[in-house]
């Protein structure tokens, strides 16, 4: 299986992509992991990624397509994944047909998490306090989220048109949103 997963930031795409990959067999790709790591280990990359996460802006689309391209190549990827993170702009979906088209594959379904506004606000700074995530100042957090409705919530029309468009509510505990993802998805794949 071919998944996109999406949704605000804080509602919970990273937490679900990890019990998905599981439960398809196919890995959680998380484009927010992989900055994240490049950051912490120093890299060329991540310092470059780490200028515009701080500030609650995404990584170009340049860094972002070729780490994509590259890891959709890669072998555990052959026979499905979860994308977290990426697409993000109208941009990156003619990318992603493009590396889809190059590889002879296209996506199954796209996974649209959906939360109040207050409540991923609430989430995130949460987050930050017991994670100690950098990147989780209440600034930056609504930041993010006004970028999110500008620049990748029209991704989900896009998504819509196609007729690969499942929406779950993602608010709830994990256990419960998770039985709503796999319903959704075992039910539109029967």
């Amino acid at each position: 299986m071919r998944l996109l997963i999406m949704g605000p930031p804080g509602a919970g795409k990273g937490t679900q992509a990890t019990a998905i990959g599981t439960r398809y067999g196919i890995p959680a790709i998380s484009t927010g992991d992989i900055f994240r790591a490049n950051v912490s280990q120093g890299t060329p990359l991540g310092l470059e990624a780490k200028s515009y996460m701080d500030a609650g802006d995404y990584v170009p689309d340049s860094v972002t397509n070729n780490m994509v391209r590259d890891r959709l190549g890669q072998a555990d990827a052959a026979d499905g994944f979860l994308l977290d993170g990426y697409p993000r702009t109208l941009a990156q979906v003619d990318e992603l047909d493009d590396i889809l088209a190059g590889l002879g594959e296209s996506l199954d379904r796209v996974l649209v998490l959906t939360a109040d506004q207050d409540e991923l606000v609430a989430r995130l700074v949460r987050r930050a306090q017991t994670d100690g995530r950098s990147d989780d100042t209440e600034e930056v957090i609504r930041h993010r989220q006004e970028v999110y409705a500008e620049q990748t919530a029209p991704l989900i029309e896009v998504y819509a048109e196609r007729g690969l468009l499942v929406s779950v509510d993602g608010v709830g505990e994990v256990g419960e949103v998770g039985q709503r993802i796999a319903a959704a998805l075992d039910g539109v794949s029967a």
